[in-house]
C-alpha cells in the first residue's frame, strides 16, 4: 500500500499540464503527481481509458475519485482555504455543479488557453 495519494493527469495535453504545474506552485500538495503515460496503472488500479477520459486521485487504500472529486480531494490535501473550496465541491448540489462544469472544461480542453489539437479527449470515451 501506498502511504501518499497519487494524482495522475494526461502529460500529454498542455492544458492539463499547465494545470498541474499551477497547483503545484500555489498548493501545498500532499500526493505524487504523475502523467498517465509514465504510471503504473495496472498497480494504480485504474484503466487507460479512465486514464485519458478525466484527473485521477487515488488514495493509498486504493480508492479511486475522477474528474471533479479528484479535484476536491487535492484541494482538501492542500490545507488553508483551499480544503474548504475542496469540501465544498465534495457536497451536493455543488458537487453535481462541480461534475458538469469539470465535464465541460475536460470535453474541451483543447480550446482552454494553452490546449492544443493533442489535448482532446478521444471522441469514444465522450459520454452521449
Amino acid at each position: 500500500m501506498r502511504s501518499r495519494p497519487v494524482l495522475v493527469y494526461d502529460g500529454d495535453c498542455a492544458f492539463c499540464t499547465s494545470s498541474v504545474r499551477f497547483a503545484e506552485r500555489h498548493l501545498r500538495l500532499n500526493c505524487e503527481v504523475t502523467p498517465w503515460q509514465f504510471a503504473d496503472l495496472g498497480a494504480l488500479g485504474v484503466t487507460r481509458e479512465r486514464a485519458e477520459y478525466e484527473l485521477l486521485w487515488v488514495a493509498p487504500d486504493g480508492a479511486v475519485r475522477g474528474g471533479a472529486q479528484a479535484v476536491a480531494k487535492l484541494l482538501l490535501g492542500a490545507g488553508r482555504g483551499w480544503a474548504v473550496a475542496g469540501a465544498l465541491l465534495a457536497l451536493p448540489p455543488l458537487r453535481w455543479l462541480a461534475h458538469g462544469v469539470y465535464r465541460s472544461i475536460a470535453n474541451n480542453r483543447e480550446k482552454m488557453p494553452g490546449g492544443t489539437p493533442a489535448c482532446a479527449v478521444p471522441t469514444g470515451r465522450r459520454p452521449g
